[in-house]
C-alpha cells in the first residue's frame, strides 16, 4: 500500500458541506433507547431516517453539489452494493445528471429496486469490490462519466462528517461515539468531525467479525485487505467491503481510537432491540454499533452519554420479519 499522506477534513471544511447540502440531506434526530443491561445514556443517530433511509445521501450530495456544468453533463458514474448507489442516484437527480450504478449481483434487491427507481441505470457485475472497481473503471473510459467513489474521497468524507457535526451540536456533552466502519467514509468523516470539536470524546468503530479487515488494518497499522468470500458471509451487506480506503484510514489514524468486532448474532439481536426500545428500523449494518453497546463494554472506553450511529434502515422486509421473529 501507498505511504502517501493525506491532508485530513477540516472543521471548516465540513461545515460548508452542512450548508451546501442541507436541502437534500436531512438533520436526523438522535433517539434515546435504554437498552437493558447498558450502562450509561445511550442515544441512536437516525441515519435510517434520510430521504434514501441511509447516510450516504450526505457524502454523494457533498460531492455532486461541487460538480461543474460540463461535469453534469457527462453524467456520474459508482459502484455499490445499495446505500451510496441510493445516494449518488438521488442527487444526481437532483442536478439532472444521468447516473450510472455498478453493483454486485448479490445486492439486497430493495436496494436495487430503489435504485432503479430513483431513475438511476444498473450494471451488474460478480461479487468482489475489485470487479466493480474494473467495470466502472472501463464504462468512464468509454463514456467519459464522472467517477463518484463511495468513501475514498476528500468531498465524500466531509459530506458523511456532517452527521459527526450534528451528534456534537445536538448532545454536546456525548462521550462515546461508535460507527460502523466498512470502507470507512461515515466512520473517518463522524471521528474528523467529531474529534476536532470535542478532542476528549472516544471513537469507536464497530464492524462484523466475518469482515474485519479494518480492525486488522487499525492493529497492523497498514491496510489491510480482505477477499469478497470472507467479507461477503456477513448478514451486513453494507460492510462487505474488501478494505478500507486509503483517505478513510489516514483519518482513522488520526483520529479513532479503537475498532470493536461484533458476531452476527449481536447483530441481530442489535436489530431486535433497536426496533423494540427505539422503534427505528435497522439494516443489519446499521445495527453493529448498538451491537457494540449492548455486547462489547468491557473493550469500549468509559462514558456517561454514547451516541451509537444506525446508518442505514434498507433492509429486506423479509429478512427483518425473519430476525425480529427470532428468540431474543
Amino acid at each position: 500500500m501507498s505511504t502517501q499522506t493525506y491532508e485530513l477534513v477540516t472543521i471548516e471544511a465540513i461545515r460548508a458541506a452542512a450548508a451546501r447540502i442541507a436541502n437534500i440531506a436531512v438533520k436526523t434526530p438522535l433517539v434515546r433507547a435504554p437498552f437493558p443491561d447498558v450502562k450509561g445514556e445511550v442515544w441512536l443517530k437516525a441515519e435510517s431516517l434520510q430521504p434514501i433511509g441511509a447516510f450516504k445521501i450526505r457524502g454523494a450530495a457533498n460531492k455532486i453539489l461541487q460538480l461543474t456544468p460540463e461535469e453534469i453533463m457527462r453524467g456520474v458514474i459508482t459502484y455499490s452494493s445499495g446505500n451510496h448507489a441510493q445516494g449518488v442516484a438521488y442527487a444526481a437527480r437532483m442536478v439532472g445528471a444521468k447516473a450510472v450504478i455498478v453493483m454486485p449481483s448479490n445486492a439486497p434487491a430493495i436496494k436495487r429496486a430503489a435504485t432503479l427507481a430513483l431513475g438511476a441505470e444498473v450494471v451488474d457485475v460478480g461479487l468482489a469490490s475489485t470487479e466493480r472497481l474494473a467495470k466502472s473503471d472501463e464504462l468512464v473510459r468509454k463514456y467519459g462519466y464522472v467517477v463518484i467513489p463511495p468513501y475514498d474521497d476528500e468531498q465524500i468524507i466531509a459530506g458523511q462528517a456532517t452527521c459527526g457535526l450534528e451528534i456534537v451540536e445536538a448532545l454536546p456533552d456525548v462521550d462515546l461515539v461508535l460507527s460502523p466502519v466498512s470502507g470507512g467514509g461515515l466512520l473517518s468523516g463522524i471521528a474528523a468531525a467529531v474529534k476536532q470539536l470535542k478532542p476528549g470524546c472516544k471513537v469507536i468503530g464497530v464492524e462484523p467479525e466475518l469482515a474485519a479487515d479494518t480492525a486488522e488494518s487499525f492493529r497492523a497499522g497498514k491496510i489491510v485487505e480482505w477477499p469478497a468470500e470472507l467479507t461477503g458471509r456477513t448478514i451486513a451487506d453494507g460492510l462487505r467491503t474488501q478494505s478500507v480506503g486509503a483517505r478513510n484510514f489516514a483519518h482513522i489514524q488520526a483520529f479513532v481510537d479503537g475498532i470493536v468486532t461484533v458476531t452476527e448474532a449481536e447483530i441481530r439481536a442489535a436489530m431486535r432491540a433497536i426496533v423494540s426500545v427505539a422503534r427505528l428500523v435497522p439494516e443489519p449494518s446499521g445495527a453493529v454499533a448498538a451491537a457494540a453497546l449492548m455486547f462489547h463494554a468491557d473493550q469500549l472506553p468509559a462514558y456517561t452519554k454514547a451516541v451509537a450511529v444506525v446508518s442505514g434502515g434498507n433492509v429486506d422486509p423479509a429478512m427483518l420479519a425473519g430476525v425480529l421473529a427470532e428468540q431474543a
